[in-house]
């Protein structure tokens, strides 16, 4: 039997709409190229959404073929000097970035909130991560490791130099977009390429507000921004013979298409794509601990984060009380607009084809009999806002709980034994992140060991930090965000070896 609590969510709405009154800081819009702002090559423009409001905030170039070509040449004149910069001064650009986004902290929490529905806490944790993401790879640059310098073969010395592998493309997402390219841009340029981005064109503001604010205090040509559709100006990036290297966060369709162009000119990829993070609770594990951890981490960005705590596996013999504890943690989020308090947790999904979607995917958990504990419906009045909502009892194998919805929605599964926990687990198409929830240091440390994700946390979820890698296996995609890592991906070894017995 289906059951749903109806009215247990509301929107919190505000009378202060940032971007309605005309005190949102928004940037120009046209293409970022060479250090400046230009128009682009079309005259169509894409309308950027307000999901709390569904209002028009701002209209962006619709970026061609034509005008990645200007972004591509600039950012192959750039690299050569750019390249050949010391780490120190390349580390010295990136701190200027930090400082400059941290002198600007309230303009960019304001355009975020605005372009994509955050809550203030969240828009707030995104510049903060932002900032920290330059710092860390500021430092890093200066400490690249490599093989020693020696004698491997004899009469003959070996030296391993490190170099930039040229221009990168980038193709950002929409659910972090400044956080997604901080990622991207601080150890693309930290080891010395250029790069030519593309926004998601849902959510370009903050990119064209960070181009804007580092005009004229960065080297002209290493950062180029061209807003547009993946179809023309992302197909472009991946396809342009001058771009080494193609780095994108975002779906694993996109992520297949971009694959497949680039391998025509056999250039790099670093992808990190979807996932749907098992959430493994033990009978032992503290389960109040959990539930809460859940609820954090499930419904972050309302559940919008690809290593969202979206799909719980519990032990038969604790599953009840589990879901008691996860049904009366998510309960008291607040859902709301960014402008309606510093408490609300929950914005909208990020458009209105999103918020379709999402729906779909919880009418057909209806229709399948699936037991709604508790939200699972959309809610009333303009913007794209979708009742935070758990699915208990949920069979193995069933489709919300395999496939990534992407929303304020978690399913609850149950397990019998450790490897009916570990194979239901791993049956998952992607492979990003997971949590074990247990006391047993045996568990703690033999479990995450026979999961195949990138990163499995003990205890904890959807904690992240600069030092350590973020990545996923399967279809999650490959390459690595954060850390040395990230360093290595973008850049290339070259082996150079002397004779010196002549």
């Amino acid at each position: 039997m289906t059951t749903t609590q109806t009215e247990q969510f509301t929107v919190r709405r505000s009378s202060t709409d940032h971007a309605s009154a005309g005190i949102l800081p928004l940037p120009p819009t046209g293409h970022f190229i060479n250090g400046s702002f230009v128009p682009g090559s079309s005259n169509q423009v894409i309308d950027v959404v307000d999901p709390s409001t569904e209002q028009v905030i701002a209209s962006v170039q619709a970026g061609t073929a034509v005008d990645v070509d200007a972004a591509v040449e600039a950012a192959v004149v750039a690299q050569k000097s750019w390249g050949a910069t010391t780490p120190k001064e390349r580390a010295d650009v990136l701190n200027l970035i930090a400082n400059i986004i941290e002198e600007n902290r309230q303009a960019f929490e304001l355009i975020e909130s605005a372009n994509t529905g955050k809550p203030q806490a969240v828009a707030e944790d995104d510049v903060t991560s932002t900032i920290d993401t330059f710092r860390f790879m500021a430092g890093a640059s200066r400490t690249l490791t490599s093989m020693a310098g020696g004698d491997y073969a004899t009469d003959h010395t070996s030296v391993i130099l490190r170099e930039p592998v040229g221009v990168v493309g980038v193709i950002t997402p929409w659910n972090y977009p400044l956080l997604m390219a901080a990622w991207k841009i601080a150890p693309i340029l930290a080891a010395g390429n250029s790069i030519v981005l593309k926004p998601s064109e849902q959510t370009p503001l903050s990119t064209l507000k960070l181009a804007e604010l580092l005009a004229g205090r960065i080297p002209d040509g290493i950062l180029n921004v061209v807003t547009g559709q993946g179809r023309t100006v992302g197909q472009r990036i991946s396809e342009h013979p001058s771009i080494a290297l193609v780095a994108l966060t975002g779906s694993v369709v996109s992520g297949q298409a971009v694959a497949e162009t680039a391998a025509k000119s056999v250039k790099r990829v670093h992808l990190e794509l979807g996932g749907k993070a098992p959430v493994v609770v033990f009978p032992d594990a503290d389960l109040r601990a959990a539930a809460a951890g859940v609820r954090n981490a499930g419904f972050w960005n309302a559940g919008q984060d690809c290593g969202a705590a979206c799909r719980v596996l519990v032990h038969e013999s604790v599953a009840e009380e589990f879901t008691e504890h996860l049904v009366r943690e998510v309960g008291t989020l607040v859902v709301g607009a960014p402008e309606a308090g510093d408490d609300v947790e929950i914005g909208p999904m990020i458009s209105r084809p999103h918020f379709e979607r999402v729906k779909e995917a919880l009418a057909e958990a209806r229709t399948a009999g699936l037991h709604i504990a508790i939200g699972g419906s959309a809610l009333e009045g303009p913007g794209y806002f979708i009742e935070p909502t758990v699915i208990s009892n949920v069979p193995a194998g069933a489709h919300i709980a395999t496939h990534e919805i992407f929303g304020p929605v978690v399913t609850v599964e149950t397990f019998s034994t450790t490897e009916e926990a570990v194979t239901r687990a791993n049956e998952s198409p992607y492979g990003l992140s997971a949590s074990v929830w247990t006391k047993d240091s045996s568990l703690s440390l033999r479990i995450p060991k026979q999961l195949d994700f990138g990163t499995v946390w003990v205890n904890a979820h959807l904690v992240l930090a600069c030092e350590v890698p973020w990545g996923g296996f399967k279809g999650s995609g490959y390459g690595r965000d954060l850390s040395l890592y990230a360093l290595d991906d973008y850049s290339r070894t070259k082996h150079v070896m002397i004779n010196h017995g002549a």
